[in-house]
């Protein structure tokens, strides 16, 4: 099991930032593990929501099914299971001015060939940057919006 951690400052509030965590069509911009969308039980990510996503990691196609465990004022929590488990939580605080973003994820194996291979690629990801350059995104993406603008 290995985690990563990184952190982001931006001066977008905390509602922004999650109007960008929780819009499916934005986290499709910023997301360090590039997916499609196969289904959503509702139109954003909101505690309680499961999804199924698709995409291609190590030459593979792989499907994930991600439970949303949390998404309010304080961040976005959930989890992702396919052949790789992923926690996955975005941590926001608020700031004088604008937000910190604590972006964190977990890789917990599940076995098999093809498990090992998708959680050495996805290792390999973060191990160069992929949550830094996520944080990123997300804190730019948050203040060119207002909030609501992205459900609109």
């Amino acid at each position: 099991m290995t985690s990563w951690t990184t952190h982001a400052t931006t001066d977008a509030t905390p509602e922004q930032v999650l109007e960008v965590l929780t819009d499916p069509q934005a986290i499709r911009m910023w997301s360090p593990i590039p997916f499609e969308l196969d289904t959503l039980a509702g139109e954003r990510l909101e505690a309680g929501t499961e999804a199924r996503v698709s995409g291609s990691l190590a030459g593979l196609r792989v499907g994930f099914g991600v439970a949303v465990h949390a998404a309010d004022a304080g961040g976005l929590e959930l989890t992702a299971k396919g052949p790789i488990a992923l926690d996955v939580r975005y941590d926001l605080a608020p700031r004088e001015q604008g937000s910190d973003i604590t972006a964190s994820v977990r890789v917990r194996p599940t076995g098999g060939i093809t498990g090992r291979m998708i959680g050495g690629a996805t290792t390999a990801l973060l191990a160069a940057g992929a949550l830094e350059g996520a944080a990123a995104r997300i804190a730019c993406a948050a203040e060119t919006s207002r909030p609501h603008a992205l459900a609109a």
